[in-house]
This record gives C-alpha cells, sequence and structure tokens, in this order.
C-alpha cells in the first residue's frame, strides 16, 4: 500500500498532470463567460434577427397526444417527453464561439512565443541549373552533355 501511495503522489506532482489540472479549472470558469455570452449577447441578436425565434423554446412534443404546449418546461411539468433540438442549436453555437475564441487565443500566443524566438536561417537550395563552358546556355547541373550546342562537358561540369 506504501508503494502504491507513493507511485500516486509521484503521479500527481508531475508537471502534466498539474497543467492540466489548471486547464480544466480554467476551462469551466470560461465556460460560464462562454454561456452568459451565448445567452446573454448572441442568442438575442439571432432572436431579433429570425424575428423572435427563442431557440431555448424549440422543441418537439414526443406523444401522440392532441396537446400542445408553449414552453419546455411546461411540457416536462406535464410529464410529456421533449426532444429539445433549440437547446442542441444554442450548444452548437456555444462550442463554434468557444473554439473560436481557443483558436484565437493559441494564435495569439503562437505570434507571440514567434517574437521571442531568433528566426533560423535556411540552407539555400543546391543549384538545379549550371552554365555550359562552351556555349553559356543554362543546362541542368546533370547534363553531360550541352543539350544546345551537343558538346560534351568536362568532368568537372559533369554533375556527380
Amino acid at each position: 500500500m506504501k508503494g502504491f501511495l507513493n507511485e500516486f503522489k509521484k503521479f500527481i506532482m508531475r508537471g502534466n498532470v498539474i497543467d492540466l489540472a489548471v486547464g480544466v479549472i480554467i476551462g469551466g470558469a470560461f465556460q460560464a463567460i462562454v454561456n452568459s455570452l451565448v445567452n446573454d449577447i448572441v442568442s438575442p441578436v439571432i432572436s431579433l434577427a429570425t424575428k423572435g425565434i427563442n431557440f431555448a423554446d424549440k422543441f418537439i412534443l414526443l406523444t401522440t397526444d392532441d396537446v400542445t404546449f408553449a414552453t419546455v418546461e411546461a411540457a416536462k411539468e406535464a410529464g410529456y417527453a421533449t426532444l429539445n433540438y433549440g437547446s442542441f442549436i444554442t450548444a452548437v453555437i456555444n462550442f463554434l464561439i468557444m473554439a473560436t475564441v481557443i483558436f484565437l487565443l493559441v494564435k495569439g500566443i503562437n505570434k507571440v512565443s514567434e517574437i521571442g524566438k531568433k528566426k533560423e536561417e535556411e540552407a539555400p537550395a543546391a543549384p538545379t541549373t549550371k552554365t555550359c563552358p562552351y556555349c553559356k546556355s543554362e543546362i541542368s547541373v546533370e547534363a553531360v552533355r550541352c543539350p544546345n550546342c551537343t558538346s560534351d562537358l568536362p568532368e568537372e561540369e559533369k554533375a556527380e
């Protein structure tokens, strides 16, 4: 049992686990901000654009009875099952906003980290052409005979 506790302590104290825990906590707090953004700002704008449609009240009543309800809550209080596609649309909007914000955040962090890094100079690419010593035309570096003047190229001019 002592070995298990020591191994568990070693696992918990690793940097990756702590980083993951911090990420989950910050993600939970960030989710509240995104939910507020969607529910308090984006959804009303979408509702305005769609002439007052409230996605939270969009549902399908799963029954063969001839009844209707104005809200999901009223249907659930009456004991009926509902398919809440409006809540799903809101969740998709939440996801898209969250993904966009995280993308922009990571992109910004990467840009800032690039500023501090020294750009490595790329090695120049190997030449793909050379000049024929006889006619001075440009030819492939692999040529052993000039295609323009048909001269045999000297040994030092031939590709290795």
